[in-house]
């Protein structure tokens, strides 16, 4: 029996740009945040502070390359780097991953995931400012971002089900023309020689019919933790009973700290809901607390472990290990999404275990 695939998805934020440069001041990457990120309450684990790897800068092929290494070491199967395009051809952090794919190094595998929606200062307490739009120009602008993407899917590197080159949608149903988007995709798929594309749709609830609109398969609930959680109806201390009140915005003031706080250890999923008839690919999270980015506005997962992303990852695995060998899938967010919390990438704090945990799982029998 083949072992289960592990994707993790990879943000190529760390490097400076024009654009950050413009928005939050010069030189500004993810680290920026997680450098000055403080505990808001006891227990609160932050600063996050990278330990192998360091503070990297993505323009360096070391850094890439160091990645890539201890991604092999641990049995982490592929990158799945998130990829903007914005429309018209509008693109934004496209240099790691131009400079992976045009010098053939590292050697891991990778597939793309298109992060199609628009950028806005919510994280920042600016939600109606629109730093950059997400648009759909029509069938032309589809064709573009496919030929843009031929030197990748027909990389050897690149991922691939049953031949087919594995792209990700993070919203698909925010395509006004998804059908059309679709259509585009896989004929052009077939006139450049390619066995298709395996599609895949995030941000879907699992009832939502992957195969009616033209998808492989969906792996949900990466970005709705809320409505998952509200249904567990479990909160860290007394939050649940001000979430929705008027004592919220009072709350945040006088104690300095989100009302957004949830265990992680109640936050598991099993994966063993009815998935509608879809091809259901588990997505997995080693930790979560986006506050370093977002301040009390903040949604903090507190007390991740090891051992408690060992349970999450050993249910995934039960999810897929009776698929077809090519379906064996799991994705894991993130392996290195440092202001959210949210990285396999050791910190000083835990080392490789999140890592290890991921080689021993795939390789139990």
């Amino acid at each position: 029996m083949n072992k289960i695939k592990t994707i993790a998805f990879y943000l190529p934020q760390f490097h400076p740009i024009p654009e950050n440069d413009s928005w939050w001041g010069k030189g500004f990457t993810e680290w920026t945040n997680v450098a000055k990120a403080k505990p808001m309450f006891k227990g609160h684990y932050q600063p996050h502070v990278p330990a192998d790897l360091g503070f990297y800068d993505l323009r360096l092929p070391e850094a890439r390359e160091a990645q890539a290494e201890l991604a092999k070491k641990y049995d982490i199967s592929a990158f799945c780097y998130w990829h903007y395009w914005f429309g018209d051809g509008k693109r934004i952090l496209e240099k790691p991953f131009n400079d992976v794919l045009n010098s053939g190094k590292p050697d891991l595998p990778f597939c793309l995931a298109w992060a199609n929606e628009s950028w806005s200062g919510i994280w920042h307490g600016n939600p109606k400012t629109v730093l950059m739009e997400q648009v759909y120009p029509g069938e032309q602008d589809y064709i573009d971002h496919f030929n843009f993407l031929i030197p990748a899917f027909k990389d050897k590197r690149y991922f691939k089900v049953n031949e087919k080159p594995l792209f990700m949608v993070y919203k698909p149903q925010e395509i006004p023309d998804l059908a059309l988007f679709v259509n585009t995709f896989r004929n052009l798929a077939k006139m450049h020689g390619l066995a298709g594309i395996h599609l895949v749709a995030t941000n879907v609830e699992l009832d939502w019919k992957a195969e009616e609109f033209g998808f492989d398969a969906i792996t949900p609930a990466v970005h709705t933790k809320d409505s998952y959680l509200k249904s567990k109806n479990k909160w860290v201390d007394f939050t649940r009973r001000i979430k929705t009140s008027r004592l919220s915005k009072y709350y945040v003031k006088f104690f300095k700290r989100p009302t957004r706080i949830y265990e992680y250890a109640d936050a598991i999923q099993t994966f063993d809901e009815d998935s509608h008839g879809n091809l259901y690919y588990p997505t997995v999270i080693p930790n979560w607390d986006n506050s370093p980015r977002s301040g009390l506005n903040g949604f903090v997962l507190h007390n991740s472990t090891p051992a408690h992303f060992k349970k999450a990852l050993l249910n995934a695995k039960k999810c897929v290990e009776n698929y077809d060998d090519e379906n064996k899938i799991i994705f894991i967010k993130s392996w290195n999404e440092w202001a959210e919390g949210n990285h396999l990438e050791p910190d000083l704090k835990f080392g490789h275990q999140y890592l290890q945990v991921v080689k021993d799982v795939v390789n139990e029998s």
